[in-house]
C-alpha cells in the first residue's frame, strides 16, 4: 500500500451537521406487514436466523427450590410423566387452601 493519503473532496462538518426534515422522508414508501415478515433478527448486533425463542417471559415466574422429598414419594410424582412437578405444585397449593393459580392462554 502507498504512503499517500486519500483526499477527500467533500465538507465533512457540514455532513456531521446535517438534520434531516420532512422532505428527506417524502421518497421513502410506508412500510407494510410483508416488509416487516421479510426483516432480519438481530441480537446483540448480530443478525439471528430465526426470531425470539422460547417462551414469552411470565409476569409471575415459579421460583426454583431445594425440596427434600422421600424417595418413593419422587417416584411416584416422575412415574406419572411429564409436568409431575406441576403437579406436586398444585396438591401444595391445594393443601395450602391457596386458591388456583390463573394462567393467561394465548
Amino acid at each position: 500500500m502507498s504512503g499517500r493519503k486519500r483526499v477527500i473532496k467533500s465538507d465533512l462538518k457540514a455532513v456531521d451537521t446535517y438534520q434531516p426534515g420532512p422532505k428527506d422522508y417524502d421518497e421513502i414508501p410506508e412500510l407494510t406487514d410483508e416488509d416487516f415478515a421479510r426483516g432480519v433478527w438481530h441480537k446483540g448486533g448480530k443478525p439471528m436466523s430465526h426470531g425470539p425463542r422460547g417462551r414469552p417471559k411470565s409476569q409471575n415466574p415459579k421460583r426454583p427450590v431445594n425440596l427434600r422429598l422421600d424417595p418413593d414419594v419422587l417416584a411416584h410424582f416422575r412415574r406419572s410423566g411429564r409436568g409431575w412437578q406441576s403437579r406436586i405444585n398444585a396438591l401444595l397449593r391445594k393443601a395450602a387452601k391457596l386458591p388456583k393459580e390463573k394462567r393467561k392462554r394465548a
